[in-house]
């Protein structure tokens, strides 16, 4: 899902650039305006380990692999906000350092990833634990706003894609949602596993559970 740079034109750049800075400057304020300064260093730990776990692979089908995209782990653990700000740091880091992702088209890449994903995993994993408090529906919500965040994310692009006139809508939309949709069955389980995992031995680092606990790292 990472654009290289030559895929999409400029007027696309620059429109997914604006609505990225945009996006960023905007949680950077909520982040500083509710969190305080343990929180933003569990962020760190959080954008470390999600930059990690994109370095591993796993084998889709036809010699396609794909990895964690980490946009419902991050907003489901910190918040929409701190998520979209772990996923754009992680995806600065890939572009410049690795060149995974291109530097001209960076902008659509925090769009897709670190505003749509997040914004669209936050969102599906408000709506079904709105209604229930059970650890099921807590489960079920992180498994589904995990799968729904890559398939989106992969849409966004495809349009963008299209856009640029790089391939025919329907090309960009074949060849990167079915293939997303497996992926993203891979993200839901590795997902849920490592909320599973935080919920059993830190359940009070997942803030998204109880938003009055936006001290919990103060010490008492």
């Amino acid at each position: 899902m990472h654009i290289p740079d030559g895929f999409i034109d400029i007027k696309t750049a620059a429109t997914t650039g604006v609505l990225s800075f945009g996006g960023l400057v905007l949680a950077l304020t909520k982040v500083k305006q509710f969190f305080k300064a343990k929180v933003v260093v569990v962020m760190g730990v959080f954008a470390a380990l999600i930059f990690a776990a994109q370095m591993v692979n796993f084998t889709i089908v036809g010699g396609t692999s794909g990895h964690l995209l980490g946009a419902a782990l991050a907003s489901i653990i910190l918040g929409p906000y701190a998520g979209g700000i772990i996923i754009a740091i992680v995806l600065i880091v890939q572009a410049f350092a690795f060149g995974d992702g291109g530097i001209a088209a960076i902008g659509a890449n925090i769009f897709n990833m670190a505003i749509i994903g997040v914004i669209s995993a936050y969102l599906v994993y408000k709506l079904i634990t709105r209604f229930s408090k059970s650890r099921t529906v807590f489960y079920a919500g992180v498994a589904v706003s995990s799968w729904f965040s890559v398939v989106i994310a992969s849409i966004f692009c495809s349009f963008e894609l299209a856009i640029s006139g790089t391939y025919a809508l329907g090309v960009t939309l074949g060849a990167m949602v079915p293939i997303h949709m497996i992926i993203g069955v891979g993200e839901a389980i590795i997902t849920t596993l490592v909320i599973a995992f935080i919920d059993k031995v830190r359940p009070d680092i997942i803030m998204t559970k109880n938003w009055a606990k936006v001290d919990i790292f103060e010490t008492k």
